[in-house]
This record gives C-alpha cells, structure tokens and sequence, in this order.
C-alpha cells in the first residue's frame, strides 16, 4: 500500500506478488535485470563528496562571517570568550551532526536533506513541521546573505560624502529602495543558476570555493608579510568621528590587551553588544552544515557523502577559524577590530582580494540556501502534506531539477527582503536550523548514542533561548501548530511513525507495571471481548459496547472458520485492514483480534485465553443473541457505508469495505454454529471466569432519536435493571454477586455522558402476601446509597407470576425470606439443580414473565436482565436457550449477564 519507492523493490531483493515475471531469474538478463524501475540518465545524481557536500557547506558555514565578523568577536568579547563562543558553537554543531550523520547512514536517501532525513525517522508530523521551518529558515537565510552582500558592496562602492580613496569608486546611490533594487538583482542571478541545475551550480559553487581558498591563503600571508601600520577610521554617526587603529604585527602586548571582553555599541548599528548577541552573530555564520544534506538528491551515494563530507567541512572550518582568531589576536589592536568590521582589506597585501572574497562568500551561501530550500519545497510538495499549496512544486524539468519549486522560493525570498532590510537581521533563522533528530536503529555511522543527541538538543535550546527568547519561542509554537496542522490534515505516510515507537516504549513500560496481582475491586472497570460473527448485522451492539466499556480493554473479536493446513498462506492478516477500517467508521475505540479455527467454539476459547496482554486482558464476553431473527444490513442504513466516500488513509473505500464482509444471512440462510455450541460457549466463558453478556434487539436501539437536541430529548429515557434471576425466583437475591454486577453495568452505562439524562431504574418484585416488602426495599435503597448508585426503585407485584411459577414444584424459598447465607447457597448451587429446574418450568411461566417485563418497558432504552448459567446437561443446553428466548422476546435492546467478578465496594 506504499506509494514510496523502496530500493528493495528496485533492486528486486523481494517482489511484491512474489514471483520474478516469466523469462526472468538470476543471470537471466544479465546485470540489466537487476534495476527494475532504471532511472532515466539525465536525472541520474552526478555530484560526489567533495562538489556535493563539502564545498557548498564550506561556503555555508564561511558565509561572510569569516571576512566580516572575526574582528568583531575578538573586539567585543576578547580572545579567551571568542575561543570559548567557538568551542560552544561547534560542541553543538558536532552533536548534531552525530545525529545528521546516524540518519543518513540509516537506510537511502533521497531527495529533500533534512526535512527527507527527518521525516522518515520522525514520521510526517514532526518531520513535515521541522521541514517546513526549515525552508523558512533557508529562506530567511537566503535574504540575510543576499542583503549582506548589498551592504559589503555599498560599503566599497556606496557613496559617502567625505570618503577616501577615487571619488569614482563611491558611485552607487544607497538607500532603502536603491538597497532592495540590488538586493532584486543579485538575487536574480542566483536563480539563473539554480533554475540551469545542481551541475552548474556546483560548478559555480567549486570556482567560489577556489576564490574564497586563495583569498584566505593571501590573509594568512599578509599577517606575515605587512608590516605595522596606522589607520585613520572614520564614521558618519552624527558627526564625523575619527578612529586610530593599528596592525602592530606579532606582538604580545597586543595579545594581552585583547584577552578579555570589552563589549560597547556596534558602530554599525549603535547597540549595545552582550555575550548573547555576538555569539549569535557566530553562530549564525557557523550553521551551514546542512547545506550539503539539501542536496542530498542530486549526490551519488548520499549515504557515504552526508556524514564523510559533512565532517571534513566542519574540520576544516573550525581550523581556519581557530587560526584566524589567533592570528587576528596577535598582530590587531582592540581599537581597530572594534571600529573597522572590514580591516582585512586594510592589512591585506592586496585590498581588492578580501572584498571579492566577501562578495564570493555571500553570493555562493545565498545560491546554496535558494537551491537548498527550493529541494526542500519539493520534497514536501511530493509528500502531499500541504495539499494544493505545495502541489505545482513537485512540476521538474527534464534533467529532474525542481525549477517550480526554485520560483517559489525565489519569490519568497523577494519578498523577505522588504522587511529584511528593515531589521537586518533575525534570529528566527538561527533557531530553526539547529535540529536533533533521534538515531535511528542500525546506521552504519557508530560514533553516537542518546547521550549525544540528549546534549546537542538541550545545548541547542539553551543557545536558542539565550540568543533570543521570543524568536525562540514563536519557533516552538509556529513548529507545534504546524505540528498538529500535519497531524489532522495530511494523508497517511508509509514512512513510519515516531509517536508510533514513542507510544509503543510508553504502552510495554507500563502494561509490565500493571500486576494483575494488585487489581483491587475499587478499581474494577470492564475489559469487553465482543464476538463478531458479520459486522453488518452487529453495528449497533459494537457502538452500545463501546458506552459501556468505561475506559477499559475493548476488543472486537471474530472466528473465522477454516484449517491453516488447507491454505496456502494465513486468511486472517488481509483481513485485519478492512475491520480497523469498520471500526475507524463507527468511531469506536476498540481492537480486533481475529483468528482462524475449525470450529467458533474452539476459536472463541483462543481467543478469551490469548486475546490481550499482561493486566488489560477480557473479563467479560459478549455475545449477540442466538435467535431466528433475519438480521438487518447496518451498511445499507448508515450513509457512512453506504455513500461512495474516498478510500481512507489505508486504502479502504467503502466498496471494498461492502464487499470484504458477506450479506447478512436470509430466514433461510445457515448460521455457522448451532444452538447447542452456543450456549457451550456461554458455559466455556463461565467456566473460564468470565462475566458473560448476551445482547438482543439492539438493531432498534436508535441512540440518536433518544437523544437528539430537541427540546426534552433524553429526559424521559430509562435504563431499567432485573437483578432478580426470573428463571429461578427461589434461588437468587437482589444481593448476589450477580445482581450487583448487573447494577454496577447498568450504573456505568448511565455515568457515559450521552446516556447521563436516562434515569436508572431497579424493579423489586414482590408478592401481596409477602408483609417483608418494605424492609426489602429499605435494604436495596440502604444498598446503593452506600454503593453511591443513584436510581429509582420500582416496586412490582407479581402474585400472578410467581403463582404459575410454584403451581409446577413445591414452594421454597421465596425472595428475601432465607437469609444472606441461605441465599447465597442457593445462588452458588450445582448447576445439575438447574438443569432439573430447566423442566419444571413452564411456558406459561416464560410468558408471563415476559409480558410482566414488557408492561413495565415504558421509555425503556435498554433493559439490564438476569442471565442464569447454563446447565451441566448438555442435552439441555436447547431447552435453556428457548426459555432465554421465551423470555427476553420482543422486550427491545436488553442486555443478558451472568457476573461472577465482584464488581462492588462500600469502603472509601
């Protein structure tokens, strides 16, 4: 059901109808036989390590960082903060690239870098939030280094009345719509080159990579090949203020006097700097790692070129800036590193080189964020998680490049650059770019574990929040909402979930908590197993089952009949889609377990035995009631069947639905088991310990009508309990194990908030001639005032009743006349006195026990009877059922239950 291409398929290591098409087998076609789905060869990657990944994320994490702002460290926080903000910068560009390094060593890569990398370890919900962020980071970050480079050029060439140097040098007019209209331009050749492709890109990208090298050599040689100079610094701050820096050389008074902080306002900007803001500004510059990752699809073997060339890039990055720092700290005076942002091009030996660094630095990172963002967007457009919004971006060209999705991000871009231009920088972008994906479980890259990933993430949000705590938090909150956007609105993903394995630690750790040893009856709820023979004559029972499961084990269970030595493969695991299905439908929170065996009976009993795990395991089976009645067809009622909806996010639509389970049976029709094998399944259950359940006449139960929204819907509804056992009045009580689970059923079904405006009502049964009605009454009410049961008790008279009853047998006990220890003897009496009592009873009894119950059915919603348990003669196993028949018949939805669980507790 994937829709996800899998390299397993591709390389046929197994088939999907598992058999090879006819003609072909190992070394029947050669090596060509091994591709089935060949790639075309003009989209085919053709980037390796060195173009693919180290020099875009060299260029990344250079950006104009390493011409423009290592003064500006060393300046404000000094030589020892400055190594120490590296140190940090990098500890957490590290762990996070253990955890990049993990994921992409974990299985194919394709196309998207870390939003592919991070969704499918993570699922779609965080990994279609985190990759969205990561696009607007991407975007951002293209506009930030896009305006940097507007800036380094109006710095050279802007005009500045007053400036020194050729007075045609300072040509180009500056201001806001003179900035944006570079910022257009610049931004424009940058997308000529993504739209040719990844090729010319990292073309472009090695020839920048050469020009920034040889920059950087000519500034490592000029500290050693300039000699000591003075300069005079002049800045337009309301009113001309002139600076006297100086390059002294290698000198170790100059060493010790940038040792420590000095932080003062930024000429550039008239803040006033603190540890946080430079450090961000580091930071910043620092955090390309994933430059390389963004073009995971265009790399030969992204598995191989992510973690190694990700690692050389960070290597060789944290070198250059090491040495830059100490070089910087040696041979500049404080004066000049604080008022001159740009005085590499001071002491070079050529001034000219470190300005087309700077402009080759900028251009290259913005190039490498457009191109990086815009397969991003593709990627998330291919997954189908933002619907139409996204859709045109997964439009490629030819040679595979995403040209729609590099539009879109170009547009973006323009128009980040307006409010960009305004604040300048952003923190947001800082916030979003630092990930720590969890490992996970077999990546070929070994030098990680939790304790990395737990380090870089806490590392990272302490970072973020010290940078700037309200970006930070907008990113948290934006990421969630998105979050749970993805969560509702995205089709289901083939990648795997990670709630799904989060969920699954979670459930094992407790169920192993939950001791079946320490169950108390104050905590007693319900774990249903409802047998299913045809869903579509059951519909209305599974929903009534599930108001009356109060939070406990629900599980739908069915037999279906057959030999596993018969069948090629197992009947049941296909089938198990189709009843999630059913139930996702009828919007019940229930399982299924289904099982396959020769006879219902003998299935039945599996799965009571095995159906559950641990403490959460069936106490209570329900069964449909056994009876001649033609079932009704629920799908053709519900339109949620009936109507031709689209499939589902497994594949399911309603026809496949329809046709997957068998039309109910006709009057004519055989039913799989009979009579006699089904009351030996309520025998089993009970001699299981088991509460059983048996529900009749549930297809009229019209929940809706009941409680509608009409005016008064509800309020004269009734749940009415028979906690009598009308079979054998002689041998029960109101205060049996039995009786009172029946109430606590009945009283859980009234606490559901869609049946609490039903009124419970207890029916007393008793005679004229019996003068102990009164005290009876007083006990019941005594009774569930101190079960903290609330409900009305109904006192009927019987004397017509109970005289057909004892006209047949001698007069015993009558109700309530033997005392409690009398009673429950009777009630725990062998079942073989059952089965004698099953023959004395008469027809005539039966009905008018039926007809006593219907009169008192005014309002009823469901009636909560007496189930008595079925006798040790199996001969009579028939006759018990046709007085369960007799009796229940056309009394509406009612509920038969035999409990043997005390369910009850009068103690705090």
């Amino acid at each position: 059901m994937s829709t996800e291409s899998s390299p397993l398929l591709n390389y046929r290591l197994f088939s999907v109808t598992g058999e090879l098409p006819e003609g072909e087998g190992p070394g029947a076609q050669g090596e060509e036989s091994v591709c089935s789905v060949a790639t075309p060869p003009e989209q085919r990657p053709r980037l390796n390590t060195f173009f693919g990944v180290v020099v875009p994320t060299v260029l990344s994490m250079f950006s104009i960082v390493v011409f423009m702002r290592i003064g500006f460290v060393i300046g404000h926080a000094g030589f020892l903060q400055a190594l120490l903000m590296l140190a940090v910068a990098y500890i957490i560009i590290t762990l996070t690239i253990l955890s990049v390094c993990a994921i992409s060593t974990n299985g194919a890569v394709q196309g998207g870098g870390a939003y592919f990398m991070i969704s499918r370890t993570l699922g779609p919900e965080f990994g279609g939030s985190i990759g969205l962020m990561f696009y607007l980071a991407n975007v951002c970050a293209c506009g930030v280094y896009i305006l940097g480079l507007v800036e380094a050029i109006l710095d050279v060439f802007g005009k500045i009345s007053g400036a020194p140097g050729p007075a045609g040098l300072h040509a180009l007019p500056q201001g806001y719509w003179f900035s944006l209209l570079y910022a257009t331009g610049l931004l424009l050749l940058c997308l000529l080159v993504c739209l040719v492709g990844a090729e010319i890109y990292s073309k472009a990208s090695f020839l920048i990579f050469l020009v920034v090298t040889i920059v950087l050599l000519t500034i490592l040689v000029s500290f050693f090949a300039v000699g000591p100079q003075h300069f005079s610094i002049a800045h337009q701050d309301g009113g001309n203020v002139t600076y006297s820096g100086s390059f002294t050389g290698f000198n170790e008074s100059t060493l010790r006097g940038n040792l420590y902080e000095q932080y003062s306002r930024d000429y550039t900007t008239n803040t006033m700097m603190s540890f946080a803001t430079v450090f961000a500004i580091l930071f910043n510059g620092c955090t390309g790692i994933m430059a390389g990752s963004n073009m995971s699809g265009e790399l030969r073997d992204p598995s191989v070129s992510i973690p190694k060339g990700t690692i050389i890039a960070v290597g060789y990055t944290f070198f250059i800036y090491l040495l830059l720092f100490f070089m910087v700290s040696f041979t500049c005076d404080r004066v000049l590193l604080l008022q001159d942002n740009g005085f590499f091009r001071r002491i070079n030996v050529w001034p000219p080189f470190v300005t087309i660094g700077i402009y080759s630095t900028s251009l290259s990172a913005s190039m490498s964020s457009l191109i990086g963002a815009s397969r991003i967007l593709h990627a998330l457009a291919k997954d189908q998680l933002f619907g139409v919004l996204t859709a045109p971006a997964k439009i490629t060209s030819k040679s595979g490049n995403p040209w729609v999705a590099v539009l879109y991000t170009w547009a973006l871009v323009q128009v980040t650059e307006q409010p960009l231009i305004r604040v300048r920088v952003t923190c947001v972008s800082v916030c979003v770019r630092v990930s720590d994906p969890p490992p996970s479980p077999r990546p070929t890259f070994r030098f990680f574990s939790w304790h990395t990933c737990v380090l870089g993430l806490v590392s990272c949000f302490v970072m973020m929040f010290l940078i700037n705590a309200v970006y930070t938090s907008a990113s948290i909150v934006l990421m969630l909402l998105l979050l749970v956007f993805i969560h509702y609105r995205a089709p289901t993903s083939s990648w795997g979930y990670i709630s799904q394995a989060l969920i699954f630690h979670q459930v094992r750790k407790y169920l192993l908590l939950l001791d079946v040893r320490k169950e108390h009856v104050k905590f007693w709820r319900p774990q249903i197993l409802l047998m299913v023979a045809n869903p579509r004559a059951s519909c209305q029972l599974i929903k009534f089952i599930n108001d009356l499961k109060k939070g406990g084990l629900y599980v739908l269970g069915h037999v279906e009949i057959g030999d596993l030595d018969t069948v090629p493969s197992d009947p049941i695991q296909p089938q198990y889609n189709f009843w999630l299905s059913l139930v996702d439908r009828l919007n019940v929170k229930a399982f299924v377990d289904l099982t396959l065996s020769q006879s219902v009976r003998q299935g039945a009993q599996h799965l009571l035995r095995i159906t559950g795990l641990g403490g959460m395991k069936p106490n209570t089976l329900v069964l449909g009631f056994y009876d001649s009645c033609t079932p009704e067809d629920y799908f053709l009622q519900d339109p949620a069947f009936r109507d031709g909806l689209e499939n589902d996010h497994f594949g399911v639509d309603n026809s496949a639905l329809q046709a997957h389970f068998p039309p109910v049976r006709d009057r004519e029709g055989s039913k799989a088991l009979g009579p006699s094998e089904y009351v030996s399944l309520v025998s089993d259950a009970l001699k299981m310990g088991k509460n059983v359940c048996l529900g009749r006449y549930f297809h009229l139960l019209e929940k809706g009508a009941l409680f509608g929204k009409g005016q008064g819907q509800g309020q004269g509804v009734a749940i009415d309990v028979w906690p009598l056992n009308l079979l054998r009045p002689d041998s029960a009580s109101y205060v049996d194990v039995c009786s009172l689970f029946l109430l606590q059923m009945a009283c859980i079904l009234n606490m559901v908030p869609s049946w609490r405006a039903s009124r419970l009502r207890i029916f007393l049964c008793v005679e004229s001639g019996d003068d102990g009605w009164v005290r009876k009454e007083a006990k019941l009410r005594e009774l569930l005032g101190k079960l903290r049961i609330k409900a009305a008790i109904k006192i009927v008279a019987w004397d017509a009743v109970a005289a057909l009853h004892w006209h047949n047998q001698p007069r015993a006990a009558t109700p309530g006349h033997a005392d409690g220890e009398a009673e429950r003897t009777l009630a725990d009496a062998p079942a073989a006195a059952s089965a004698t009592h099953l023959g004395r009873v008469s027809e005539e009894y039966l009905d008018a026990v039926n007809q006593l119950v219907r009169s008192q059915a005014l309002h009823t919603a469901v009636s909560f009877l007496y189930l008595p348990r079925p006798p040790a003669d199996t001969a009579q196993y028939e006759r018990y059922l046709e007085q369960l028949d007799r009796v229940t018949r056309d009394l509406g939805p009612s509920l038969l239950i035999h409990g043997l669980t005390p369910v009850t507790c009068t103690e705090l």
